[in-house]
């Protein structure tokens, strides 16, 4: 099954990062995926292959509200 993956598409991972934070925003596609942290900001790469297997979902970036709040409690 291939990704199909756009810029800006936001992704929620089953492991959480070291930050706390478990979602990502798509900014590079190819080869590698690069994904920024929306908590802390760090900046990764992984392959296709190995983010197919952490991945558990796919957040368009059409379907998030304006303010960016993605299943945060108030």
């Amino acid at each position: 099954m291939v990704l199909e993956l756009k810029i800006g598409d936001v992704l929620r991972m089953k492991k959480p990062h070291p930050c706390g934070g478990s979602l990502w925003t798509v900014s590079r596609l190819g080869a590698d995926i690069g994904m920024r942290c929306q908590e802390c900001g760090r900046y990764v790469l992984l392959a296709r292959s190995q983010l197919a297997r952490r991945l558990k979902q796919v957040l368009p970036h059409d379907d998030l509200p304006p303010d960016g709040s993605v299943g945060q409690k108030p």
